[in-house]
């Protein structure tokens, strides 16, 4: 589920409209410069920089070299201006992660889901979504403190929450339905790029998950993990693809499931 921060809001007076009590909440540093609502002044000349330039020139640097490739001076760098400009717009360089965050997932808005049923607008979803990590995969380096609550990630969601338009699901359950594909297309992310890290880095070579199984299990300690690994002749290159897919409709699976007890 999407969870609100809880720091630096004001409390409320007595008699005092909730509604309002909303309405002045601040923002933390970073989603105030997503939502337009920090003040940087209307004087003077054109500025030089603009925060979109800074989120796409570190978003290249990051693509190219992932998320230790990202510096405050390196971004200054790249656009051919200071360190210190680069703060006139960007806080920090956890405000400029945020930035990049919701930069990764531009065109949330334009997302078009194919299928004429739920599971395989939902599974279309999921697919985009893991082309996109795929696509950025220094997003699975990032700390998660809190869900994303940018623009372009909500905008996601939403599209999430439309493609089970018509499932027997409560919008609870829907959130976390669309919560447990986000959370696994992560992982599976994640586990992807360090592999593909920790090759290209030569620190470890390339092993199948069955073969090692063979090496390291004996029949009368493990036999159900020794009967898995013997099963058949390991793949020299497991299809990491369908593998993400098979478990995607797993979860799916399970979704459908909650749809049926919903209707019994």
């Amino acid at each position: 589920m999407i969870h609100s921060y809880s720091q630096g809001v004001p409390k409320v007076p007595e008699n005092e409209p909730t509604a309002n009590a909303t309405a002045e909440t601040p923002l933390p540093p970073g989603l105030d410069v997503l939502w337009g609502k920090r003040d940087r002044g209307q004087r003077g000349p054109k500025p030089a920089l603009t925060v979109e330039a800074i989120v796409d020139a570190a978003i290249e640097l990051a693509d190219a070299g992932g998320l230790e490739a990202i510096s405050m001076a390196g971004v200054a760098k790249r656009l051919g201006f200071t360190t210190m400009s680069l703060y006139r717009y960007v806080t920090s360089k956890d405000e400029l992660l945020q930035l990049m965050w919701n930069g990764s997932a531009k065109g949330a808005d334009t997302v078009v889901l194919h299928g004429d049923t739920w599971r395989a607008r939902i599974r279309d979803w999921s697919m985009i979504q893991r082309r996109m990590l795929d696509r950025h995969p220094w997003i699975t380096q990032m700390p998660l403190a809190a869900p994303p609550m940018a623009p372009n990630s909500l905008l996601f969601v939403e599209r999430g929450l439309e493609a089970l338009d018509g499932a027997e699901l409560s919008d609870e359950q829907k959130m976390r339905a669309i919560g447990l594909l986000s959370s696994y297309a992560l992982s599976e992310a994640r586990m992807a790029n360090d592999a593909r890290r920790a090759a290209s880095s030569g620190t470890q070579p390339p092993t199948n998950f069955e073969q090692l199984l063979r090496v390291l299990v004996d029949e009368q300690t493990y036999p159900r993990l020794h009967r898995l690994a013997w099963a058949r002749e390991p793949q020299q290159a497991p299809d990491e693809h369908a593998e993400f897919l098979a478990g995607i409709d797993c979860i799916l699976d399970g979704i459908q499931a909650m749809i049926d007890r919903n209707l019994g």
